[in-house]
């Protein structure tokens, strides 16, 4: 029985050590939870801290992705319009189309999907001015001058025409009388002459007392030769100023003087005579060509960088 009793004495002393040792390495592991626990707490705190700088970070590389491409559209445009003033100035194509081909360059470069319509839409006004006409400035200048200096051989419509232009032909021959037996043939026929020249005299003088004409415009019969004069030099100024026009490449104008050219042509000049009807015609020439040659409006490009440009 001593022995047993010494022997669960023993047991109880190791079992306290064991239960003291285990007490311990329990409290150790209740410190390394506590730790392990406050280390995942810092670690999530840092891996929500990343997430939110990866966050900023995409949002900071959208949003310089998305100015450089603002900048290129509105450098686009921007260029896009100074080459549009600059062929106006100039009457040529060139640095409109130059420009066209670099920003659609700029943008191949880019690489950027919603800038693609843009690109599209360059092509189509490259295609559209390649069938453009281009100006003949000096054939149109060379025009201009020509009537300039035909003004003054226009005839006026209230203009008193020219006894050969009213017969419109020549004249009739005077009925010949008959043969007087008592004249030798020499004097027959000297007096027949001097009768046909007498009668186309008196023809002459009886044409030139009377002249009827129609005129549709009762401004033109009105004008007096003094009038018709100044009539002529403002005709001449408003062909200067068509000229002028077309040197400044401001076509609007020099339509419009040209129409005012036509409009009086038509009301104050004889519309019969070959003269005014070439004038006319040569005016509608010059008409029709400054309708071909306009510049291009590039409605479509410029519209395709303002769609970019708000980001849709």
């Amino acid at each position: 029985m001593s022995s047993i009793q010494e022997q669960l004495a023993r047991q109880s002393a190791d079992s306290g050590t064991q239960a003291i040792e285990a007490r311990t390495m329990a409290r150790d592991a209740q410190d390394l939870a506590r730790d392990s626990a406050a280390r995942i707490s810092v670690m999530e705190a840092r891996v929500g801290e990343v997430a939110l700088q990866r966050s900023q970070l995409e949002e900071l590389v959208q949003s310089l992705s998305r100015t450089r491409d603002d900048t290129l559209v509105v450098d686009i445009d921007t260029a896009i319009r100074m080459a549009q003033q600059q062929s106006q100035l100039t009457g040529s194509l060139e640095p409109l189309v130059a420009t066209l081909r670099s920003a659609s360059q700029r943008i191949e470069r880019a690489a950027q999907p919603r800038l693609s319509p843009v690109q599209r839409a360059i092509e189509r006004d490259l295609e559209a001015i390649s069938r453009l006409a281009v100006t003949d400035t000096a054939g149109l200048l060379a025009r201009l001058d020509d009537l300039s200096r035909g003004v003054d051989d226009l005839p006026l419509t209230n203009a008193v025409a020219k006894p050969s232009a009213v017969r419109g032909g020549a004249p009739a021959p005077m009925p010949a009388p008959a043969q007087d037996p008592a004249l030798t043939p020499g004097d027959w026929a000297w007096w027949q002459d001097w009768g046909t020249r007498s009668w186309e005299v008196v023809r002459a003088e009886i044409y030139d007392l009377v002249r009827v004409s129609r005129i549709d415009q009762p401004e033109a019969v009105l004008l007096s030769p003094d009038q018709g004069f100044f009539l002529r030099e403002n005709l001449k100024l408003t062909l200067l100023n068509a000229r002028l026009g077309v040197l400044a490449r401001q076509y609007d104008a020099a339509r419009n003087d040209l129409v005012a050219a036509s409009v009086a042509m038509g009301k104050y000049f004889d519309p019969a005579s070959r003269r005014t009807r070439n004038a006319q015609a040569l005016l509608e020439q010059i008409q029709l060509h400054l309708k071909n040659n306009e510049q291009p409006s590039l409605d479509e490009t410029l519209a395709a960088l303002a769609t970019a440009a708000a980001g849709r």
